[in-house]
Formats: C-alpha cells, sequence, structure tokens
C-alpha cells in the first residue's frame, strides 16, 4: 500500500514573505538541514526541474536526484514530482499555504510508494518523512520567524 504523509506547521510571518523563502530553491541548503546542495537544470515559468544533494547519512551514503516542482501562486500551492524516483517507484508532493490569524500555515503532502529493492518498506519511509517534516518544518520556522522579524 503507498505511503501518504500530511504534515504542516503555522509560522508568523505574512504570506508573501514565507511563500518568497520557502520557494527560493537555490537558498534551500540554507533554509534546510538536510541538503547540502541544489543545481537548478531548467526552468520553464513556473515549473523548475533542479538536482537535490543531501549531506551523507549516518553511513557516509550521499542520496542525490532530480526533481520537478510548479508554482501555482494564484492557488497557493506547489506540486512536485521525483524525476529520478531512486529507491522510489513514484514520489509526488504538494505544499500549500494558508493565511491564519496566526500567520501562515505551511503544509507538505507527499504520497509516494518504494521499490521492492528500497532500504525500507512504504511504512518505514512514512516514519521517516514524518519525523524528519516535523523538524525541517521546525527550522524553517524559525528561519522565517527571525527573517519576519527583521523586515
Amino acid at each position: 500500500m503507498p505511503g501518504h504523509t500530511d504534515n504542516e506547521i503555522v509560522i508568523a510571518a505574512p504570506l508573501d514573505l514565507v511563500w518568497e523563502i520557502t520557494n527560493d530553491l537555490e537558498n534551500w541548503p540554507q533554509l534546510f538541514s538536510e541538503y547540502a546542495s541544489v543545481e537548478v537544470l531548467e526552468r520553464d515559468g513556473d515549473r523548475v526541474r533542479f538536482r537535490l544533494t543531501m549531506h551523507p547519512d549516518e553511513n557516509g551514503q550521499v542520496w542525490s536526484w532530480v526533481s520537478e516542482r510548479t508554482t501555482d501562486r494564484a492557488s497557493l500551492a506547489v506540486n512536485a514530482r521525483r524525476v529520478e524516483p531512486g529507491p522510489f517507484e513514484f514520489m509526488d508532493i504538494r505544499w500549500e499555504y494558508a493565511e491564519v490569524p496566526a500567520g501562515t500555515r505551511m503544509r507538505w503532502v507527499q504520497d509516494f510508494a518504494m521499490k521492492p529493492t528500497a532500504p525500507v518498506d512504504d511504512d518505514g519511509m512514512v516514519n521517516h518523512i514524518n519525523r524528519n517534516s516535523r523538524i525541517q518544518m521546525q527550522l524553517i520556522r524559525e528561519k522565517v520567524e527571525k527573517k519576519a522579524a527583521e523586515v
């Protein structure tokens, strides 16, 4: 059965600022603790294809893949998918943003399936993504709220 995760966080900052910072791909290595580099391969309007490379994991393994994401500012959403799925049969990601009384709600929904040869199964990856999403969202919240306080 495919994996599904749904995580969200409220950031005490204006939606425009949250959108701008979290969709600045070239800055992701400074925004996320897990990414070592981002290489933009192609841009076509609101669609961008890029290579993400992570810092080495606890076993020294460096994971890298190509993804494609399309921003839709009018609907406050971003749809992405892995073009090079690696250990995934597929990986689809949707980011949603909404203004709320306390600032901006940012939500990440991920749907995927692991290949039979992957080092973890769907349930294992659900647990990993949920744990890591909370860590990354908290880091992003801290960085965006700090920037909002400076503006």
